[in-house]
């Protein structure tokens, strides 16, 4: 009998069952947020409603917030889920896509469970991590059907100008490839001049949710934004993932949507504060070094000397404190740090980083 090939995303089993310390700095989101911070009452919920295509108010409220039509909105369960699904549209078995590296690892893991061949075109950190569309051009060929961007970019937290994308999408349009940009990030950056690369031509695919910039990440409110017959064949896709929705999280969407701008103001406030301390540590240091972003919920410091395996595993055992190793984005040398957190916690995982290097950086 032959053996089935297993596909699992590592990452995700870490995340999920080894990332957890008191001082979690492993995070990537806003924390949840409480359902009593919405304006819900009983009566505003229902768990059934007949089978559609989408939830039209729903609907109707993400293209509104997005700048689209309706019949451009795919409904998807998270972010993720949104990525499964526009891949799972856009290629088939043994099509190429060009994936930048370092990338969030799910997307790999997704494309490859797909059956795509993946190639790579390189962010670079002397470069300031920054998605170089000549680096693209290099990398693309005949057979490339996607290229595959996070924007704001995961782990870097870097945002590539629409005039990067721009140049990205003629250089895919001349191969007749697509580009997917996985925004989820870029709700981070609460302002009107964070719009979706949606815009820049007919040949991008975008996808995003609640999940990231909000704390909804219970609501699995994501979304894809496709041309019309392209959306329509999404829907049709899903019929064999998800079928539909669970009602209640649609509805409790809509709510969430109709008062973003409130659950926006603190998370911003929060986070702008946060980074400013986060930036503050990065120049008391000389053992680590990073790309500085204007926004987002992370950042991802390179070790001056060893490997961060060996540090995240000295931070998390003796002093009760989670990164994300690099090795997940395939940079051994780094470590995403995340400070969507409260401003205590975030204050004690930096003192506590602070110690590990300090003992670590003795060790080398």
């Amino acid at each position: 009998m032959t053996q089935r090939r297993e596909i699992r995303s590592a990452y995700m089993e870490w995340a999920k069952l080894r990332s957890h310390a008191r001082f979690n700095l492993a995070v990537s989101g806003m924390p949840n947020l409480p359902l009593a911070r919405l304006p819900v009452s009983l009566g505003d919920i229902e768990i059934s409603v007949p089978g559609a295509y989408g939830y039209e108010p729903l609907v109707k409220r993400l293209a509104a917030k997005c700048g689209v039509e309706p019949e451009c909105v795919v409904e998807a369960t998270g972010t993720s889920m949104a990525n499964h699904l526009a891949l799972a549209a856009l290629i088939e078995p043994g099509d190429e896509i060009l994936v930048e590296q370092p990338t969030y690892e799910l997307i790999l893991t997704t494309a490859t469970y797909l059956g795509a061949k993946i190639t790579r075109f390189p962010r670079i950190f002397d470069a300031g991590f920054q998605a170089d569309p000549r680096e693209i051009e290099r990398a693309i060929t005949p057979r490339t059907r996607v290229i595959a961007i996070t924007n704001l970019h995961n782990p870097t937290s870097v945002r590539t100008p629409d005039s990067a994308l721009r140049l990205v999408g003629e250089i895919a349009r001349s191969h007749g490839a697509t580009v997917l940009v996985d925004e989820v990030y870029l709700e981070v950056c609460y302002d009107s001049s964070a719009r979706s690369a949606f815009h820049l031509g007919p040949n991008f695919v975008v996808t995003s949710s609640l999940t990231k910039a909000y704390g909804l990440s219970g609501l699995r409110c994501g979304w894809i934004l496709a041309p019309p017959l392209l959306a329509e064949r999404m829907w049709r896709l899903n019929d064999l993932f998800g079928v539909i929705p669970a009602h209640a999280a649609e509805r409790l969407s809509v709510i969430a949507l109709d008062h973003l701008a409130e659950i926006a103001a603190d998370a911003k406030a929060l986070l702008d504060a946060n980074r400013a301390r986060v930036n503050q540590f990065l120049d008391s240091r000389d053992d680590i070094s990073a790309v500085r972003p204007e926004a987002g919920t992370i950042v991802f410091p390179k070790l001056a000397n060893g490997r961060a395996d060996a540090f995240c595993q000295l931070l998390r055992q003796k002093y009760d404190t989670a990164v994300v190793p690099g090795h997940f984005f395939e940079m051994p040398d780094f470590f995403r740090l995340g400070y969507s957190v409260d401003a205590e916690t975030l204050e004690n995982g930096l003192q506590r980083i602070a110690s590990a290097l300090d003992e670590f950086s003795h060790g080398h």
